[in-house]
């Protein structure tokens, strides 16, 4: 089995809704996604030829996931009243509804169901939310 691994990060702000503790105030991170894809053979085609994928290509299209959710408020669906929503809109505030609860746990599946969308093989995301902790998804 091949394997190709690239990061990107990203700088945003969350809360968990109905969690006792620090997370539960707005607070930021710098996100760390690093995401592995797999194949069990290599391309043979003039360009491609002995590799998986093409690392600018893959280096692209995770900037592009990570580059949407760049300084931006990251939000779970009805976790705020529509009016806060509405006022955060009126002032500029860039805000990402999410169906889930943006733990690292939950992005980490986020972005390897993106990248998976994008065509890709991939064999893990990781996800993490300080220089010392993360969380992993793998199918």
């Amino acid at each position: 089995m091949y394997s190709l691994r690239t990061e990107h990060s990203f700088d945003s702000a969350h809360f968990l809704a109905g969690y006792k503790g620090k997370c539960s105030n707005i607070h930021g991170h710098r996100w760390q996604v690093v995401i592995e894809v797999k194949s069990l053979t290599l391309q043979t085609n003039q360009q491609l030829n002995g590799m998986l994928v093409d690392f600018a290509q893959l280096k692209k299209d995770l900037k592009e996931e990570v580059d949407f959710l760049d300084h931006a408020f990251i939000i779970e669906k009805n976790s705020l009243k529509p009016k806060t929503v509405a006022a955060l809109e009126e002032e500029g505030f860039q805000i990402i509804v999410l169906e889930f609860r943006p733990t690292a746990e939950n992005m980490a599946k986020y972005f390897y169901d993106k990248m998976e969308q994008r065509g890709y093989q991939v064999k893990s995301a990781t996800v993490y939310e300080t220089p010392n902790n993360c969380a992993s998804y793998e199918k």
